[in-house]
């Protein structure tokens, strides 16, 4: 079983930059692959991004691509997720959970969220 915690969200203005931190607690993080989702009020929980476990594999949804990155540090049992040009639209909660894919089925261990709140 893993346990995860977000952190690192906050209120920005839009323009801004954020990073996200998620860290694991419990079995080998290593061996997990990690993705990010969003979720805005009365929306449907939306992929972000995910990354393999060995960080050689990366996609992202097409909302974020090219302003955000994700990556981890497999040391510290840590994903990161580092958003650029942030736009009103990012407006979300954000969580870090493990599995692989696009689809939040597809994820089994889930963090209790971070707020992410850009205005224009």
């Amino acid at each position: 079983q893993v346990h995860l915690v977000e952190s690192g969200g906050g209120l920005v203005q839009a323009g801004a930059s954020l990073r996200l931190s998620c860290v694991a607690s419990g079995d080998d993080f290593s061996g997990y692959a990690m993705g990010w989702f969003r979720q805005a009020p009365g929306k449907d929980r939306e992929f972000v991004a995910a990354i393999s476990w060995s960080t050689w594999n990366t996609y992202y949804g097409d909302s974020v691509k090219g302003r955000f990155t994700i990556s981890r540090d497999n040391a510290k049992n840590t994903v990161y997720l580092q958003m650029n040009s942030l736009k009103p639209e990012d407006t979300a909660v954000y969580y870090c959970a493990t599995g692989n894919g696009r689809k939040s089925t597809e994820y089994e261990y889930w963090g209790q969220g971070t707020q992410v709140t850009v205005s224009s």
